[in-house]
């Protein structure tokens, strides 16, 4: 299911969920602005998803509404998870709206890693 991407945030989507504790994760790392946790569909050998604490739809609605302390403090929690497939790479990934595929309407970035990724796009 394909989401706008765009407010009003359904608070009872997935993760937000997840953040209340209704739903439980494969926790990876938890600090004071974000969560990140394993997917439960993997699309890599290391598919892990990190979340802001709050209620942003789309990375434009974190990036417009969110704390200058909240937006540092999710990155810096997207570069720890990334750090231990730095050898090999890895490659970040946020969808926005319905031409992206955006599922959830909670901002998330994908983390990927652990083998070959291939070209960023699809050609076609």
């Amino acid at each position: 299911m394909s989401v706008t991407g765009l407010p009003p945030y359904d608070s009872n989507n997935i993760f937000a969920r997840i953040l209340r504790g209704e739903i439980p994760c494969k926790r990876v790392l938890e600090t004071e602005h974000a969560l990140a946790f394993h997917d439960i569909n993997p699309l890599s050998p290391s598919h892990i998803l990190v979340i802001p604490k709050g209620e942003w739809v789309s990375a434009a609605d974190f990036h417009a509404g969110a704390s200058a302390e909240a937006i540092a403090g999710f990155w810096r929690a997207v570069g720890e998870v990334g750090r231990p497939l730095e050898a090999s790479g890895y490659r970040i990934l946020s969808n926005m709206g319905l031409d992206a595929g955006q599922e959830v309407p909670h901002f998330h970035v994908h983390v990927f890693g652990g083998r070959p990724l291939g070209p960023m796009l699809k050609r076609g």
